[in-house]
């Protein structure tokens, strides 16, 4: 009895430490935004938005914005930091003010992952491979919707990590005009037996006209580093001359912490105010 008891007060501690911890992500610090829901036909079901704006835009009805996009753009997940990054570089004359556009998942490994011949690959989720319905809400229902809604230019950029990063490369090599930057960090290539970067070659010479940015990283994370290493090198080869590309390894990072750890830096590099930009 007494060890029924003692186990009892084990599970109910942990319970009340795990919902602790989850009230303090909660609390997580996040700058004036806006949310909403849209409907979509390709996904059939409906998606939650959230949208940062930077300082001024209320009173400059004139201006203009680039937009950021990101996966995994929920309240509890990690739209709080990098809305925080972007109006912290913003309001320190760090970063060109944008708008950040955050898509909060509900099947994260469905949507951010392409079909696979890979029997473990099926195992991480009971639907998987569902990029293309993804893709297509962001292209023909969230972007317009974005465009409509708010005060955009045409320049557009995504960032994400692992599965997203996936998602970023893949829509990087099959939409390539779809967005303008393309952020993926230590995204998990090893997808399909690193299909997309055995086809890598024969996509980038098919897209000789190419006007993007690509930023790869990766963490301390042996089956990420090659499959990213070896797109490196198919970059180095094959690369259009108009594409604008780095991959920046990060062995001093972790996968769990290299969104956080490496994003502030690269969004002020990349949408570095314009006189900075232009020295670069």
């Amino acid at each position: 009895m007494r060890q029924s008891m003692k186990w009892a007060g084990l599970f109910l501690f942990v319970v009340l430490a795990v919902g602790s911890t989850a009230r303090a992500e909660a609390a997580e610090p996040v700058p004036p935004h806006q949310s909403f829901t849209l409907e979509s036909k390709p996904l059939k079901e409906t998606r939650r938005i959230n949208v940062y704006t930077p300082p001024g835009y209320d009173a400059a009805k004139s201006t203009r914005y680039p937009v950021l996009y990101m996966p995994d753009g929920g309240l509890q997940e990690d739209f709080p930091h990098v809305a925080t990054t972007v109006d912290t570089a913003i309001r320190a004359g760090e970063m060109r003010p944008l708008i950040v556009v955050g898509i909060e998942n509900t099947e994260r490994r469905r949507d951010m992952t392409g079909p696979t011949q890979v029997d473990e690959d099926r195992k991480i989720a009971p639907r998987v491979g569902g990029s293309a319905a993804f893709r297509s809400f962001i292209s023909d229902e969230l972007i317009p919707h974005v465009r409509r809604q708010y005060r955009v230019t045409n320049e557009t950029a995504i960032i994400g990590e692992s599965l997203a990063g996936l998602f970023i490369v893949e829509t990087f090599f099959l939409q390539p005009k779809l967005f303008n930057t393309y952020i993926a960090l230590s995204p998990s290539l090893w997808w399909n037996g690193q299909e997309l970067v055995h086809k890598a070659a024969e996509r980038l010479k098919a897209q000789s006209n190419l006007r993007n940015t690509l930023y790869l990283s990766s963490a301390d994370e042996e089956d990420i580093v090659s499959a990213v290493t070896r797109l490196e090198k198919t970059l180095g080869a094959s690369a259009p001359a108009g594409l604008k590309w780095q991959y920046e390894p990060r062995p001093d990072l972790r996968h769990d912490n290299i969104y956080r750890s490496a994003s502030p830096k690269v969004l002020r590099k990349w949408f570095a105010p314009e006189a900075t930009h232009s020295k670069q």
